[in-house]
């Protein structure tokens, strides 16, 4: 899929949920968890404010959150060849949460996302 309908599908996403349009530069960095490569559903992910170089995802497999050594640091532009069904989340700004299994999905904002002190 081009980076155009990732767009168009980010920008959906967003209008769905009242949110506004935020897309990571693409040569920012995510937190992933190396299970997203695998099929462990579901799929969660969670936008804190951007710090640095990195664009604040933290995305992972399964149902319990990775311990700090479970995240590796991905470039945002390779996110699609790891898993493309949660690149149309990636636009949601800080703040914002999604639970995926590829049928079903759930987003929210959360605003605890927002204090990392």
């Amino acid at each position: 899929m081009s980076a155009n309908l990732f767009d168009i599908e980010q920008k959906r996403v967003c209008n769905r949920f009242g949110a506004a349009f935020s897309p990571p530069p693409d040569d920012s960095m995510l937190g992933i968890s190396l299970n997203v490569k695998s099929s462990i559903i579901p799929i969660n992910g969670l936008r804190h404010p951007p710090a640095l170089q990195t664009n604040g995802w933290y995305i992972w497999g399964g149902e319990i959150f990775p311990d700090d050594d479970g995240f590796s640091a991905l470039h945002y532009s390779h996110i699609a060849t790891w898993n493309p069904m949660i690149v149309k989340f990636l636009s949601l700004p800080p703040g914002w949460r999604f639970l995926t299994d590829g049928a079903y999905e759930d987003v929210w904002f959360d605003e605890a996302l927002l204090d990392i002190a």
